[in-house]
């Protein structure tokens, strides 16, 4: 069987740099970085939060939001996604203060 060849490539999210290998065209694989980069980018500025561990953290529970609602194109991050921003960073922050 052949084996779908495996391509190396480096994207940069949230000012990180990574080096990804994936399968097929890498164009998907910069496509998925730079989706992931960009709702990053609107939490840190919705919520004033530096710490990229909560911003990673909060950006990948909307996302994770956005595929169970299965929808397509993503909620603008208007007052209602700030409050609901605000209500997620508190219990990020219980969470990581009992931890």
């Amino acid at each position: 069987m052949d084996r779908p060849s495996s391509h190396l490539i480096q994207v940069e999210i949230f000012g990180q740099s990574y080096n990804l290998r994936g399968e097929g065209d890498t164009s998907y694989l910069q496509e998925l970085a730079g989706y992931v980069d960009k709702r990053m980018r609107e939490v840190a500025d919705a919520t004033g939060t530096v710490d990229s561990l909560k911003v990673a953290i909060l950006a990948a529970l909307n996302i994770a939001d956005e595929a169970r609602r299965d929808r397509r194109v993503p909620a603008p991050a208007g007052a209602a996604g700030g409050e609901r921003l605000a209500r997620l960073i508190e219990v990020l922050d219980r969470s990581l203060a009992e931890a």
